[in-house]
């Protein structure tokens, strides 16, 4: 089979809407590497978009996998439960960030996550507006790409959002907008449009993932917090992509000083099964009725099973310790490309959860050409890229944290390679 045959398939099976950053059909994969159909391979600084951050078929999640797929693969825990479901939640309770009382629902992704997070909020608060940051992203569903802020490809032509959900700006130090600008944008809100009295839920990412790697200013998340003990809000943090070791610590929260009422979470948890999980204040995952909650494959036990292994192998190899060193590595290697490559406006990021952003250095404006050109020219060399931002013109780097150094090493090779290549052309 050749990559370009199975393309055309494709084309001819699968909706357009589908987007597709590369055209590699992936045969095989192990940790930080893959295999496409034609033989060629990879190293994978992608992992799924931060889902297998314990590398591409960890063994100790495999065994886990195989032993509950002899046992059973659903029964559906609303109607037959089982025990590591439970433990699962158990666990999550006692390291998501907060110092009170949790409890913890599981769903399939994380756009359902943050949908169920606002059902919470609301029914527990009585309330229904709900205040999300420009560049965020929160999902395809329609609560999700309403909360999303960012019009193309998420909302563009899809009709009406959702109503009560309004947005503030982000605060982006390369792009002059700051913590200040945030909560300025917070208060007008509340003067000229919705009475905060009204408001269930503020909705943020410690670090903005598709919106371009921006992390959150400690001073923002304190105010935001401040703000939602004032006035009875809850505080929602999205860490489906910030989760699990990704940036130095199990939840990026950590780094803070403060809790969320409520974290959404999913990506690094099932180590590539789907799962994802709301875990909050006791007192609110109460206030929903039974059955107000849930879903068929919500916890699947396939999935929770791989859990359990992730957060084993978290621990026993010490992935945040790992995320800190590699992120560092990662850091130190673009500072050194950056003084021939006038082009790079930041880099950012903390741990493993590193970005690159690309300008063009005449007028500082934002450059989605080179930075595709980054992409192609690594991925041609064979080492798989991502970009995102608002405008394109960031890389994101989401290497599996168990990356061999060899690996590693490899890699940024190849990275600076291929921006010196973009540079020519």
């Amino acid at each position: 089979m050749k990559n370009a045959d199975v393309a055309k398939r494709r084309d001819e099976a699968i909706s357009r809407g589908v987007g597709m950053q590369t055209q590699i059909y992936v045969d095989r994969a192990l940790n930080s590497e893959v295999w496409d159909i034609e033989g060629n391979r990879y190293i994978d600084f992608a992992a799924g978009i931060a889902v297998v951050n314990t590398g591409h078929c960890h063994p100790k999640v495999m065994d886990a996998v195989s032993k509950q797929l002899a046992r059973f693969t659903h029964t559906c825990h609303q109607v037959l439960p089982y025990e590591h479901y439970i433990r699962l939640a158990e666990r999550l309770n006692a390291i998501v960030p907060g110092d009170f009382p949790k409890k913890t629902v599981f769903v399939t992704t994380g756009a359902e996550a943050v949908e169920n997070a606002i059902k919470v909020a609301r029914i527990a608060t009585g309330r229904s507006a709900i205040i999300a940051f420009g560049g965020a992203f929160h999902g395809r569903t329609f609560m999700g790409m309403t909360l999303t802020g960012k019009v193309e490809p998420y909302k563009k032509g899809f009709g009406a959002m959702m109503p009560d959900v309004f947005h503030v700006p982000f605060p982006q130090d390369v792009h002059g907008i700051s913590t200040a600008d945030a909560m300025a944008g917070l208060t007008k809100l509340f003067k000229a449009d919705i009475d905060p009295g009204r408001v269930a839920a503020i909705i943020f990412e410690p670090v903005q993932g598709e919106g371009g790697f921006y992390p959150a200013p400690k001073d923002l998340v304190k105010a935001i917090r401040a703000l939602c003990d004032e006035h009875g809000i809850v505080m929602i943090a999205d860490e489906v992509q910030t989760g699990f070791a990704r940036t130095g610590t199990m939840f990026a929260m950590e780094q803070y000083g403060v809790a969320a009422d409520i974290t959404t979470m999913a990506k690094g948890l099932a180590g590539g099964l789907p799962l994802a999980a709301l875990t909050g204040k006791a007192s609110l995952m109460d206030a929903a009725h039974p059955g107000g909650l849930g879903g068929t494959y919500g916890g699947n036990p396939i999935g929770i099973a791989a859990a359990n292994a992730v957060l084993d192998v978290i621990d026993e190899e010490k992935l945040c310790a790992r995320a800190n060193e590699l992120g560092s590595r990662l850091k130190q290697k673009l500072e050194s490309i950056r003084s021939t490559t006038p082009e790079i406006s930041d880099i950012r990021g903390p741990g493993f959860m590193v970005a690159v952003e690309f300008a063009n250095p005449g007028n500082k404006e934002p450059d989605a050409g080179f930075t595709n050109r980054v992409r192609l020219e690594a991925q041609k060399r064979g080492l798989i890229l991502l970009t995102c931002g608002v405008y394109g013109n960031v890389v994101r780097f989401l290497a599996p944290i168990t990356i061999p150094d060899a690996h590693f090493a490899e890699a940024m090779d190849i990275l600076e390679a291929s921006v010196a290549a973009a540079r020519q052309g």
